[in-house]
C-alpha cells in the first residue's frame, strides 16, 4: 500500500513526462494539463492504495485512456457543433511548447557552447514535429517505450493490445521518425 509520501513524490516525478506525453498526443496546451490533472486525480482517488511500485503502469493506462476519452468527446462535439454552428471558425490555438521549454530539458552547464546548444534546440524542435506527425497508435507505442522506457509487456499492458502489436508500432515508428530526420539532415 503506498503512503501518502510515496504517492506525492511518484507524481512529482511523474507530471513533467505525462505534461508532455499529452502535449505531445493532444497538441493542445490546455487539453494536456487537464487530461493529466484528471489522470492524476482519478490515480489517487481510485488506485491511492495500491502498492507503489505498480502505481507507474496505473497511471501510464489511466493517461493514456485520459488522451482516447479526450479525442472522442472532441470527435462528437465538432460533429455537433459543425452541424449546428453558422461559422467555420479556425484555430487560433497557440502552439504546443516545445521540449526545451520544460525545466531541466536543455543542459544550462556554464560554458557550454551556444552554437552546439543552437543546434540542439534546433535538432528538438525537428524530433517534436516529426512525433506530432505519427499516428496515434505509433506514437503512443515509441513514447511509452522508448520515453518512458517501459518494457514490451508494460508497454502493450497500458495500451491494451498484444506483445506483437507493440513490436510492430514501435518498428514503424521508428522508420517513419528515422526516415523524418533524415530528410531533415539530421543523423542519429
Amino acid at each position: 500500500m503506498a503512503s501518502a509520501k510515496e504517492l506525492d513524490e511518484f507524481l512529482a516525478a511523474v507530471e513533467r513526462r505525462a505534461y508532455k506525453s499529452a502535449l505531445l498526443a493532444l497538441q493542445d496546451h490546455h487539453s494536456a494539463l487537464d487530461v493529466v490533472q484528471n489522470a492524476m486525480l482519478k490515480l489517487c482517488e481510485r488506485y491511492g492504495e495500491r502498492p507503489a511500485n505498480e502505481l507507474p503502469l496505473i497511471f501510464q493506462r489511466i493517461l493514456q485512456n485520459a488522451i482516447t476519452d479526450h479525442f472522442r468527446r472532441a470527435k462528437v462535439r465538432n460533429f455537433w457543433t459543425t452541424l449546428l454552428s453558422p461559422f467555420k471558425g479556425g484555430d487560433d490555438e497557440e502552439a504546443g511548447d516545445s521540449l526545451e521549454a520544460l525545466p531541466g530539458a536543455v543542459d544550462t552547464r556554464l560554458g557550454a557552447d551556444p552554437a552546439g546548444m543552437a543546434e540542439s534546440s534546433q535538432h528538438l524542435a525537428v524530433i517534436e514535429q516529426a512525433l506530432a506527425e505519427l499516428p496515434p497508435r505509433q506514437r503512443q507505442a515509441f513514447l511509452l517505450r522508448y520515453w518512458e522506457e517501459m518494457d514490451i509487456a508494460e508497454t502493450a499492458k497500458v495500451m491494451g493490445c498484444s506483445e506483437g502489436s507493440v513490436k510492430t508500432h514501435c518498428f514503424r515508428a521508428v522508420n517513419a521518425l528515422s526516415a523524418k530526420l533524415k530528410e531533415k539532415g539530421i543523423r542519429l
